[in-house]
């Protein structure tokens, strides 16, 4: 079970490296237009949530993140024994909540830097990070888990 561990440790060092790139090297808003106009990088800082919810509020999240961490690691352990998918979602969900956790404990905000246009129905995507990614990832992969696991139940009953 310690192998999916290392998921999460790629998650987190991926997250904090792509952001110490762009503080690094961006000045803050600065834009670099990669496919235009639906991709490019921005730099941009994020005090709050989820699309900048709930500005400034770091105790808040300090409890929610330290919460959610112990929660993912418990569910880990008791839940997701044998249960691959079920471990990889838990693991992105982990490395997305302690990447974004590094950025509020050290630097007091979130850096994020990628920017998406959604063509079609040109919708202009919130600006995310790697973690944020991650936990969006994480996600989709649980609720698939979910899935999967109640039709594999309906069958056994017939």
């Amino acid at each position: 079970m310690w192998k999916f561990y290392g998921l999460a440790a790629f998650v987190i060092a991926l997250d904090q490296w792509t952001k110490w790139l762009i503080v690094k090297n961006m000045v803050f808003h600065e834009r670099i237009t990669i496919l235009d106009p639906y991709f490019e990088l921005l730099s941009h800082r994020n005090r709050g949530a989820a699309w900048g919810m709930l500005q400034g509020q770091m105790g808040l999240f300090t409890i929610i993140t330290i919460a959610v961490i112990i929660a993912i690691i418990y569910y880990f352990h008791k839940e997701a024994k044998g249960k691959p998918m079920f471990q990889i979602g838990l693991m992105m969900l982990l490395g997305g909540a302690i990447g974004n956790f590094i950025d509020r404990i050290w630097r007091n905000e979130v850096v994020d830097f990628v920017h998406v246009l959604i063509p079609i129905i040109n919708y202009d995507f919130p600006i995310f990070n790697i973690a944020d990614a991650s936990l969006t990832i994480g996600v989709v992969i649980i609720i698939l888990f979910i899935i999967k696991e109640e039709r594999a139940g309906k069958k056994k009953v017939k």
